[in-house]
């Protein structure tokens, strides 16, 4: 099963961008018989979607940016060298890059989407025999947490006060939906340990007896770090850039709004909040303005694949939420479609499953958000159905089809300089392990 698994990705999986193509073109066809939409109208939709995700991706990237940054601070990746010198066998190894990856994804995905990796990296190191796509697999298998976490953009959006909130849910959320209702509920944390457990026993099953593919040594080569002058040769500018004042000062500024906007403030711990955490706790530990200059930059490559598709998975929302004259949308009809064949029980899991399918053309929260938002929360409002559940289903929906929809795979594929094709064979038998738990853990929590 798993050789046939790794076959079928190998064979028919295309690099992420033409995938992204692909899933317009699909998007496209399927919107004109089943919304009765002229060709024209689609390319309208499509057109004028392209640019409505701007602000989101740039989010997304310095979610990702700040936090590869913090991964490779220096005490970070001390602590992820000496985490890797734990395991002694490759399934050890395999369980434990899971593990941490998927704890903290759960904290923060930019941050756990590559600190997995570079520990897989560190671990292939130490350990060269170990097979290295299904490491490199486990790495990215702990990212199907993350928007059950800490910076999940759904229940963060949710927590956030304002009109903006409002609007987005036709005025079923006239108040913030707090994170206890939706990250930290115990129904929650109990699908999030128990998905870590199982992919952890499932990757570690899955190591192959024979035909065992090892790192090529090129692979685990690292850029150089930035230089340092001698002390008695730096100008006034270059100690400047050297200073850790200055990254103590600025870093001593970002803590203090933090602490003052989550608590005295009233603010709430938004998505904003999080990449805030992650920029200064950055500062802080690379110790100089200019080491995290050049760390931040090294990142920054990692965020291309996101900057080069974002556009077109938004103008893909574009065509999913475009209405033409025919007065119905592409994401309308399959939300409604959940809708009709729901109950109160019911509801949460066809809520889910509609957001794993729509995943599959727009793999962004904020996507999730703008096309489910204002037609699930008033049908589950309807319903009966509390706003926290409604909310996680959509977000958990989004993280499982992440585990082949190869989109948020490519900064981890940077880093580990694999393709997609090497991995999402064994993400795909991960798939449907964590279905079966996520499926069951909403239908309890509904009852």
């Amino acid at each position: 099963m798993i050789k046939f698994c790794v076959r079928l990705v190998q064979r028919w999986l295309p690099e992420p961008f033409i995938f992204a193509i692909i899933l317009t073109l699909v998007a496209a066809v399927l919107a004109m018989p089943i919304c009765h939409q002229t060709p024209l109208e689609v390319v309208d939709h499509w057109g004028g979607g392209v640019w409505n995700l701007l602000a989101f991706a740039m989010q997304m990237s310095l979610v990702l940016v700040c936090g590869s940054t913090l991964a490779a601070a220096p005490v970070v990746k001390r602590g992820i060298s000496l985490l890797a010198a734990i395991p002694k066998t490759p399934v050890a190894a395999i369980a434990l890059v899971t593990a941490i990856s998927a704890l903290a994804c759960w904290l923060n995905w930019g941050f756990g989407l590559i600190v997995g990796v570079i520990f897989a990296k560190e671990i292939a190191r130490k350990m060269p025999t170990i097979d290295y796509r299904l490491l490199i697999a486990s790495a990215y298998s702990g990212f199907v947490v993350w928007h059950a976490g800490l910076s999940g953009s759904i229940p963060l959006t949710m927590a956030t006060p304002g009109e903006a909130l409002t609007k987005a849910t036709n005025g079923v959320l006239t108040a913030p939906v707090p994170i206890s209702q939706t990250i930290l509920d115990p129904h929650n944390i109990v699908i999030v340990l128990v998905v870590m457990l199982a992919i952890v026993v499932t990757n570690s099953l899955m190591y192959p007896k024979k035909d065992i593919v090892s790192v090529d040594p090129a692979l685990l080569e690292e850029e150089a770090p930035a230089p340092k002058p001698q002390p008695g040769s730096l100008t006034p500018a270059q100690r400047m850039e050297h200073s850790r004042l200055l990254s103590w000062i600025v870093a001593a500024l970002g803590f203090t709004y933090l602490i003052y906007h989550l608590g005295w403030g009233g603010g709430s711990f938004d998505l904003g909040s999080v990449i805030m955490l992650f920029l200064f706790l950055g500062v802080l530990l690379h110790g100089t303005p200019l080491a995290y200059v050049h760390a931040f930059t090294t990142a920054a490559k990692g965020a291309a694949g996101i900057i080069l598709q974002f556009p077109f998975y938004a103008g893909i929302m574009g065509i999913i939420t475009g209405v033409g004259a025919s007065g119905i949308s592409f994401g309308t009809v399959l939300a409604n479609a959940c809708i009709s064949v729901s109950n109160a029980t019911t509801y949460p899991l066809l809520t889910f499953l509609c957001a794993a399918v729509l995943n599959m053309f727009v793999p962004s929260g904020g996507g999730h958000w703008a096309i489910q938002a204002p037609i699930m929360f008033a049908a589950g409002a309807d319903l009966g159905v509390d706003p926290g559940l409604t909310g996680t289903a959509i977000a958990w929906g989004d993280a499982w089809t992440n585990l082949i929809q190869p989109f948020w795979a490519i900064p981890a594929l940077a880093i580990a300089k694999l393709d997609a094709k090497d991995i999402m064979g064994f993400c795909l038998i991960d798939l449907v392990v964590t279905g079966i738990v996520i499926c069951s853990g909403l239908l309890i929590w509904a009852m």
